[in-house]
């Protein structure tokens, strides 16, 4: 084993059913808010003989850290997008406490190999484009939540972008789940953590009142397709360019599966290259609240967008997707102020500022808590 490696936390070693004589865990990677690793191992020997293939070595790629509610949300966001459209992302195959770490929590996924290269060999099948899976996943219809009738905004969990904790309480209104759970929870996260700000603070509040049920309220935001209300689709959260790349899903298990439609292209061959996202922080959401920070970082060329709309055209009224998209855009410039101050504040009053000129009279009545 080498030196910079070690063996792995007994918790994780049961909850992947790994053989500890050949596990061995080290650092690969980073990130901002956990300690990142490479896990290997064989599991364990199955002597019914049902599994033929247990024993074979499997790599996955695991996180540690404080934020044990962070890795739940994570959890639940990587297998929600990934039953949507397999090939889309890795799959989360376990979180939990660590046994030898009190207040330490890990979860375990697919291991993504980022420097993979396309093979010079001619695939058998097309994999699919980043923008055609994005298409398919945001017009895929997410399960009803136990205990309701019809499918809510909102999520099973609570999920984390960056290091805020985000509301994910199921409701049947989008504007609702908007204007409450997402922006007026994020101006009282910047507020806690940057100090009281009663101008920033009002400037949410109207957009919340006026602004919001302008653009997102019912009868109004309306599907492109079927001309209804927009109905929830499962959302990254988190889709800016440092959250996608080209890689090889290396999975526990080598499978095929076949999300491409009726033209037979196959999504997920594990083991091939393709366009992937990661570190996503979804819910059930508008499928449109994507664009807001894929647009506020860029990263995504003309032709993908000519790609993706062509698969999910712009929801009705089409003359206000770019004022819906930088209302989208709100909530990461409040988020990434925040989280780092400094001049995402500005970002976030410019846009208020742009949006309540333009719909802020008769906006409707305000959304309350």
């Amino acid at each position: 084993m080498p030196s910079s490696s070690r063996t792995p936390d007994p918790a994780i070693l049961t909850a992947l059913n790994l053989d500890p004589q050949t596990a061995s865990i080290a650092s690969h990677g980073g990130s901002g808010f956990s300690e990142t690793l490479k896990l290997v191992g064989r599991e364990r020997e199955d002597t019914s003989g049902e599994r033929p293939d247990r024993g074979m070595e499997r790599v996955f790629f695991v996180k540690m850290g404080k934020e044990g509610g962070m890795f739940e949300g994570e959890h639940q966001s990587l297998n929600a997008l990934s039953t949507s459209v397999p090939s889309l992302c890795p799959t989360s195959h376990a979180f939990g406490a660590l046994s030898q770490k009190p207040n330490t929590y890990f979860l375990a996924t697919d291991f993504l190999d980022l420097s993979s290269s396309p093979s010079s060999q001619k695939p058998t099948t097309k994999p699919l484009s980043l923008a055609r899976k994005l298409a398919i996943l945001h017009s895929t219809p997410v399960p009803i939540p136990s205990g309701f009738s019809q499918p809510q905004f909102g999520f099973p969990v609570s999920t984390y972008c960056g290091n805020t904790v985000q509301d994910n309480t199921y409701t049947d209104s989008w504007a609702e789940f908007y204007g409450v759970r997402r922006l007026r929870h994020v101006v009282q996260e910047a507020e806690r953590r940057n100090g009281a700000d009663a101008g920033l603070r009002q400037l949410v509040e109207d957009v919340v009142a006026q602004v919001v049920p302008a653009l997102l309220r019912d009868g109004h935001l309306r599907d492109a397709r079927t001309g209804a209300n927009v109905t929830p689709v499962v959302v990254h959260g988190d889709l800016w360019s440092g959250n996608f790349g080209v890689a090889r899903i290396l999975a526990p298990a080598a499978a095929a599966v076949d999300d491409g439609g009726s033209d037979g292209v196959v999504g997920r061959r594990d083991g091939e290259v393709g366009e992937v996202v990661f570190d996503p922080s979804s819910c059930y959401a508008h499928a449109e609240y994507d664009h807001g920070i894929m647009n506020m970082f860029g990263g995504f060329g003309a032709g993908f967008w000519r790609e993706y709309f062509k698969e999910k055209p712009k929801d009705e009224p089409v003359s206000e997707y770019e004022d819906r998209v930088d209302l989208y855009e709100l909530y990461h410039h409040l988020n990434h102020y925040s989280m780092f101050g400094g001049s995402y504040k500005g970002g976030a009053v410019s846009i208020m500022k742009r949006l309540l000129g333009k719909f802020g009279k008769g906006g409707g009545s305000e959304i309350s808590d």
